[in-house]
Parts: C-alpha cells; structure tokens; sequence
C-alpha cells in the first residue's frame, strides 16, 4: 500500500456528532446514512461556509469498545477558531499520521483502504494505532465516480 507519514500539530474541527454502534459492522451503514442525512438538512452546505476549506473530513472518535460504540464526526478543520453554537468543536492531538489514498466511489473504496489498512498494513510494519482519532478526508468531487480521490489518516506510533 502506499502511504506517507507526516507530523501534523493539534488542530481544531468543527462539526456534527452522533453516536453509533459497533456490533456486526453497523457503523459502516449508520456512518453513510449519517452523511446522506448531513448532505440533505444543509449541515454540510453550513460547514463549507464556516471555513475556507474544501474539505469535508470524517471522524471515527471516542471508540469505546466494552460498549461496542464510538462517535462519529462530520467536520472541517477550524482554521479561524469560530465559535458556532449550533455545532460542536473538538481538538485533534498532534500525531505522526500515515496517509493513504483512497481511488473510488464511496463508501467502498475507503471502506476497503480501511479493512486493508487495519487486516494487512499494521501487521507487516513497525506502527501501531495511536489512541487518536481516524480521519478521512474527502475534497469536493463526485464521491461516486470510479477516479473519486480522498484520504484515510491513521495516527501511529513505533512499536
């Protein structure tokens, strides 16, 4: 798989949360009716008019696996530390964060970086999961279309 690894600094998102459940793999089907829900009630129109970013990014967060949930964030980076109350902010810790690109319609093609990433990438390397947020990173673009290009960032360690 090809990646890079960058050193990104704390940064702060801003966005919509819902909680989401774990068991059998629902997150997948709960995440991508999230964003179907976020694109229809102009949330997503509101984000992209909070900020100067062309990029949408989604959150796996606050992973709690004894419950079988975790949080899952629709957000833009905060670059100027706006304060609206209708959404919620979070910081993002400072993190090594390997990057892989990710070709193809959604939600499969990231969906299948991230089973990849997880089932084969960690285990033939040095890294492991850092206690830190996943993100993936989506440009504007037609997310259904077979050259659709976006980003999964996984935040590591050293073994």
């Amino acid at each position: 798989m090809d990646y890079k690894i960058i050193k990104k600094e704390a940064f702060i998102v801003i966005g919509k949360i819902i909680k989401i459940s774990t068991c059998d793999g629902e997150h997948h089907q709960s995440i991508s009716e999230f964003w179907s829900e976020c694109f229809a009630d102009g949330t997503c129109e509101r984000l992209y008019t909070l900020g100067n970013t062309q990029n949408m990014i989604g959150i796996s967060l606050d992973f709690q696996e004894d419950m079988e949930q975790m949080s899952y964030m629709i957000a833009i980076e905060d670059v100027s530390n706006l304060e609206d109350t209708e959404f919620h902010t979070r910081e993002i810790p400072a993190a090594n964060w390997a990057i892989f690109a990710s070709v193809g319609p959604l939600p499969f093609a990231i969906q299948g970086v991230l089973k990849k990433i997880f089932q084969e990438w960690f285990p033939a390397t040095g890294y492991e999961h850092a206690n830190a947020p996943v993100l993936e990173v989506y440009p504007s673009g037609d997310t259904s279309a077979s050259d659709y290009k976006c980003e999964v960032w996984i935040p590591i360690l050293r073994k």
